[in-house]
């Protein structure tokens, strides 16, 4: 006599028994989805052994964005037992994206100037040459890395004109940026400690002289966000050193990472869903929303951080004051509560509310320059090459809270 196979609600509740996202499991890192599902149905407020909580749901991740008070970004706190006195420690807590007013609403209003629509729509033509040059050099091998051939080589491009870095001096950026966001995974070695702190040492030597030289020669603050921020506002508001030098390492690090994860993600999903990439050749017009489905599916930045500034509760759970959240970008962007079908890739979705770029006040300031690099990459690259596939295995980037792929190789079929 057989004995039952287990339901699905055993099978899931075995996947995430004594879930821990400090101890992660390889399986988590090369699909996390079964895992968000799970803890979503089971536990959407999941305690972790830290006394932290995961929220998965969409609806409760959108209650703590839409709150800065009661759910704080800064990070003094969270960072110093896993940092301690470093330079890691000084730049996390520096940056934007980890700050709550006044330092957030100064540096944010600063950078958004220098991202105005105006300014984006004057990077696209550059951007397209960019792009169409990419595209020539991988037309002329017979195997291309969509990832350091085309993917990552767009942002850091981009980003260096923004900042204006001499071009012979943006080879080290891909590699420091790699390491400094390397260090935000939940659980640290000693090796990925070491490599982030030398990475900013040698970020901060490189800026200095930078710095000193835009002081000495200003660019033109509409389009150079270093003078920019060197210059500050009209009323006479800047940043100090420390806090520019720490935001321009942020500038980087927000656009470079994220948008390589968005394009390579793209191009890696088509692969694997032939009937959307078919749907997306046949209908370049729906790369708009396109965009939107890719950052949705697989989100580049799976995970943010809050912590309660007060006791207080979240999808019904009470939780204390002090209590650091992890919010499951990831988890969220595929609640059935919000999207339909969500394990589907549907590049005609709409309504599409996705959380890659967060929501609330910590909205991603680079957003609309993140779209308009996807919609020219994914959609020049297609229109070149529709018969592109793989020529190998794919490799994943390994990390819970960026998800991207180091490597796809790839034919073109040109």
């Amino acid at each position: 006599m057989h004995s039952a196979s287990p339901s699905a609600a055993e099978a899931a509740a075995s996947l995430i028994h004594g879930f821990d996202l400090r101890r992660l499991p390889q399986a988590f890192y090369e699909n996390p989805y079964p895992y968000y599902r799970a803890l979503r149905e089971n536990t959407p407020v999941r305690s972790m052994p830290d006394g932290s909580v995961l929220l998965t749901r969409y609806a409760d991740c959108m209650t703590v964005y839409k709150d800065p008070v009661v759910f704080s970004s800064d990070k003094t706190t969270e960072f110093r037992p896993k940092y301690g006195d470093s330079l890691l420690y000084q730049h996390h807590t520096t940056s934007l994206v980890f700050n709550d007013p006044p330092l957030h609403t100064r540096v944010r209003r600063l950078l958004l100037g220098a991202l105005t629509p105006r300014a984006i729509e004057a990077m696209e033509p550059g951007l397209i040459a960019l792009v169409d040059g990419l595209l020539d050099r991988m037309a002329r091998q017979e195997k291309v890395d969509l990832i350091e051939g085309f993917a990552s080589v767009i942002p850091i491009e981009i980003i260096g004109n923004l900042l204006d870095v001499p071009r012979a001096e943006r080879g080290p950026l891909r590699e420091w940026s790699l390491a400094i966001l390397g260090a935000l995974e939940p659980a640290l070695t000693p090796e990925q400690l070491e490599r982030g702190n030398r990475a900013v040492a040698e970020f901060l030597a490189y800026l200095e002289t930078l710095v000193a030289d835009r002081r000495t020669h200003p660019g033109n603050p509409v389009t150079d966000a270093l003078t920019r921020l060197i210059l500050g506002e009209g009323d006479g508001e800047r940043l100090t050193h420390t806090e520019l030098l720490h935001n321009c390492i942020f500038l980087l690090n927000a656009g470079h990472e994220t948008t390589t994860n968005l394009i390579g993600n793209a191009l890696q999903a088509l692969i694997e869903w032939p009937q959307e990439k078919a749907r997306l050749i046949a209908q370049p017009e729906l790369v708009r929303t396109a965009v939107e489905e890719f950052l949705r599916f697989e989100s580049s930045n799976q995970l943010g951080n809050r912590i309660a500034t007060c006791d207080t509760q979240v999808g019904g759970v009470p939780l204390a004051a002090g209590t650091q959240i992890t919010l499951c970008i990831g988890a969220a962007n595929r609640d059935p509560e919000q999207f339909p079908d969500p394990d589907r890739l549907d590049l005609a979705r709409t309504p599409n509310r996705h959380l890659a770029f967060g929501s609330g006040p910590h909205q991603c300031a680079g957003m609309h320059l993140a779209r308009l690099e996807g919609r020219v990459a994914i959609g020049r690259f297609l229109a070149r090459f529709p018969r592109y596939a793989l020529a190998g295995e794919p490799i994943r980037g390994g990390r819970a809270r960026f998800r991207g792929f180091l490597h796809i190789p790839c034919t073109l079929g040109a």
